[in-house]
């Protein structure tokens, strides 16, 4: 079999309903990552006062590299590939990238949120809405760094770099996630609960809740997939032990995630959702805005 055969065939042989179904599949969570977060990221992007707000500029962030992510996914999730070192089918580490920004948004997000509600007037005048933008950069540009200079190297440097870089880094940034989950968690559950009531207490809680559950459902979709790289890097055997990525489970939870998040993040902010239904989805959801504006009976017939 032929490099290209193998790039054209699809994920399984679709000679089964079940291999259909599993190739259906793919196709469509790769559709809902990209739809999800398109839809999300104009929302904000149409709304002066969401991006006037440095949280939605990480928001942005990762929906940008879920975008990437489900585009990405057409080519290794649907088809018959294998994402690693030596595959002739590989993405050139670009693939999973995508997904390494997401996990790097989240993180600076919640960073961004406890610096936020601990120390409020020091963050006004430190975390200007540019100086956030360079952070989002900051990490970007690391990320692809990274990639070229695995790259640049031969293939067993390159695997030796990633084995002990992935090791280190998954490491502490779960351990940094779970520690600033909790520390959130309290903060929004005493700490702001001491504070009188006011709009401001509420935004700021919400913000808090919102981001510790897009936090929680990452870790979730994402610490089987670390145990396994970490438990792999320990014995020194392959990591691939499913046919390719788009039948290995422990890969698709990350993309399922993906699609999930912009889900979470309608979910948990209703501004977002106001911009969403005014701006993006407008033209589908009219006749909802003017049962909310008018009431159901002053919602004119068509004839």
């Amino acid at each position: 079999m032929t490099n290209t055969s193998r790039v054209l065939s699809p994920v399984l042989p679709l000679t089964s309903f079940g291999n259909v179904l599993m190739f259906l599949f793919s196709i469509t969570l790769a559709a809902a990552i990209i739809y999800l977060n398109v839809s999300v990221l104009l929302s904000i992007l149409l709304s002066s006062a969401l991006r006037s707000e440095n949280r939605f500029m990480y928001m942005l962030s990762t929906c940008l590299s879920d975008i990437c992510t489900g585009v990405s996914y057409y080519y290794v999730g649907a088809l018959d590939v294998k994402d690693h070192y030596q595959s002739p089918t590989r993405t050139f580490y670009i693939a999973p990238t995508f997904l390494g920004l997401s996990f790097m948004a989240i993180l600076a997000a919640q960073a961004d949120r406890y610096h936020a509600i601990m120390s409020p007037f020091k963050y006004a005048l430190r975390m200007t809405r540019n100086k956030t933008l360079v952070v989002i950069f900051a990490y970007w540009f690391y990320a692809f760094s990274i990639v070229a200079v695995q790259n640049l190297v031969p293939v067993g440097t390159a695997s030796k770099v990633t084995s002990i870089g992935t090791f280190i880094g998954n490491i502490f940034a779960v351990v940094i996630m779970i520690g600033l989950n909790i520390r959130l968690f309290i903060i929004a559950t005493f700490q702001l609960g001491r504070e009188p009531p006011s709009e401001e207490r509420d935004n700021k809680r919400s913000s808090v809740y919102l981001i510790l559950l897009v936090a929680g459902f990452f870790l979730v979709a994402w610490i089987p997939l670390f145990c396994h790289i970490i438990v792999c890097n320990f014995i020194g055997t392959t990591c691939y032990s499913f046919r390719n990525e788009g039948t290995d489970p422990l890969r698709i939870l990350p993309r399922v995630n993906a699609a999930l998040t912009p889900v979470l993040y309608l979910r948990g902010c209703k501004a977002l959702r106001v911009a969403l239904f005014t701006t993006v989805w407008r033209p589908c959801c009219k006749n909802r805005l003017l049962h909310r504006q008018l009431g159901p009976s002053k919602i004119p017939v068509q004839a």
